[in-house]
């Protein structure tokens, strides 16, 4: 069944799509919110270079948030 459905390919390969008109950044891309969004991954990867914030050895919520706090005080007076 499957044999009569399949499409030869026509080179070795897998076959590619071209992206014609729908290819680019989607209609609806907003230069603003997409540097605030990067901003904020930034910072979050800077974060996670901490190995006690990365792997979040805390068992208290309340001491991983000084943890990560202390962090971000590192950070911010670093730069």
């Amino acid at each position: 069944m499957l044999e009569k459905i399949r499409v030869p390919r026509t080179g070795p390969g897998r076959p590619r799509k071209t992206p014609g008109s729908h290819g680019g950044r989607p209609p609806g891309f907003d230069e603003e919110r997409y540097k605030k969004r990067n901003t904020v991954e930034r910072a979050i990867n800077k974060l996670k270079h901490a190995r006690a914030v990365a792997t979040r050895y805390d068992k208290r919520g309340y001491v991983y948030l000084g943890t990560v706090t202390a962090t971000a005080l590192v950070i911010w007076l670093r730069t």
